[in-house]
């Protein structure tokens, strides 16, 4: 099971494009459709000529509602990038690229719509030729460009099979036994109660789990599950999952809130990150900056501490310690995005490598910058040393000399190590 996300700037037929694909409008809300405009968080679903169903997640283009888009990307696979043929590359086609680019979705395709508005084809030339520019660099370089009417319904059929071609050869999403549901939607059914909605990772959902809603720990059990409006006994990760939740009110499930087993995962209000600033950021990233970190489906006001430099210039990478107003729930590798709050900007993002730090961190320590290193690139024994450090540990000298020990120890020899009562 995946998930394909639209993206490109306002009005260049993000949602006349899904319902054409789908024959589902995403647009819910009464505002959206009187002001043909969508300002929240759309869904749909279709089926590809392989035989899968994949969900769709539309996002609003306008730049004010940037903040809603980025709580639905972040558990997609692929994206469905969306440039109209009338205006070419406009601001938010560049915002929204950015941050797919910097959240990793590997890859997508574009489809440029409204070639029905168009009758010079020397111009649809010249714009694809702009738009294939603009994808250089990014993780959307290779993607496929196809001209499309939704209107007129030219060129859907290669728009799907295309998706179809996109989505073969995916990995699918691992089952680590540990289910994490962000919760992007939340509402209310008369007879039924609370449903959260969301992309479901990491592991399986059952109709019967004892549930916990973090990061408020409020307990609850799975009364119902459904897949594309099917009914389902077990969610699989990758799947776009409703779940009927009993024993927790509607009023007390926020955006961003994450639905999993008890005990499974703890929110955190620290985390270590590798961090790369946008070259086009209208000036450096310095340490003690206020912004606002998108997660998941989370939101939340930070403050930047900068670990090893005293500022991140447009283009640069650097490390980061992220002091958070609010809770998260965030594993390691977890991507993220960060905005200046105002005047409103993407700044960049990177991947979490520490969701748990000990404590604050001393900002100039060559220590700490090589643990993030390894932490970050290391090897799966590299990564539970620092692990273990971060605990407590200290190597034992007889069994591990310190050129073995440093930058990684051996778990097999401590195991087997005759002074194993001293770590």
């Amino acid at each position: 099971m995946q998930v394909i996300g639209t993206a490109g700037h306002v009005d260049h037929g993000k949602s006349t494009l899904v319902e054409a694909l789908t024959g589902i409008h995403p647009d819910r809300l009464k505002e959206e459709r009187v002001r043909e405009m969508t300002i929240d968080l759309g869904f749909g679903w279709l089926e590809l000529p392989s035989g899968e169903e994949v969900g769709i997640v539309d996002v609003p283009g306008h730049r004010d509602f940037i903040e809603n888009m980025l709580a639905g990307v972040g558990g997609i696979d692929a994206a469905l990038f969306v440039v109209a043929a009338d205006e070419g590359v406009m601001p938010q086609t560049r915002e929204h690229l950015a941050i797919l680019d910097t959240l990793q979705i590997q890859g997508g395709v574009v489809a440029l719509t409204k070639i029905d508005m168009v009758d010079d084809l020397d111009w649809l030339t010249l714009v694809e030729e702009d738009v294939r520019q603009v994808l250089s660099g990014t993780t959307l370089e290779n993607a496929r460009i196809l001209r499309v009417s939704a209107r007129k319904r030219e060129g859907i059929g290669e728009l799907i099979q295309a998706l179809s071609d996109c989505l073969a050869h995916r990995p699918p999403r691992p089952d680590l036994g540990r289910p994490r549901l962000p919760v992007d939607r939340v509402f209310s059914v008369a007879g039924f109660g609370t449903v959260v909605t969301g992309t479901l990772s990491d592991g399986k959902l059952r109709v019967g789990d004892e549930v916990e809603l973090l990061p408020r720990s409020l307990r609850g059990r799975v009364r119902g599950l459904q897949t594309h409006k099917r009914k389902e006994e077990v969610a699989v990760p990758g799947s776009r999952t409703a779940v009927n939740i009993s024993g927790i009110p509607q009023e007390q499930v926020l955006r961003g809130d994450v639905l999993t087993h008890s005990g499974d995962y703890h929110p955190t209000r620290r985390l270590d990150a590798r961090f790369r600033l946008l070259s086009d950021a209208s000036k450096p990233l310095t340490h003690n900056r206020e912004v606002k970190l998108f997660i998941g489906a989370a939101e939340t006001l930070a403050r930047v501490r900068l670990l090893g430099s005293e500022l991140i210039n447009p283009g640069e990478e650097g490390w980061l310690q992220l002091e958070l107003r609010e809770p998260v729930v965030a594993m390691r590798g977890d991507r993220y995005i960060l905005r200046r709050p105002s005047p409103g900007e993407t700044l960049g993002g990177g991947a979490v490598v520490d969701p748990h730090p000990t404590g604050r961190h001393k900002r100039f320590s060559q220590g700490l910058t090589d643990r993030l290193e390894s932490l970050a690139r290391g090897t799966p024994a590299e990564v539970l040393a620092q692990a273990l450090l971060s605990l407590g540990a200290r190597p034992c000298a007889r069994c591990l000399p310190r050129r073995v020990w440093k930058p990684v120890m051996q778990p097999r020899l401590v195991r087997n190590c005759p002074n194993r009562a001293r770590w």
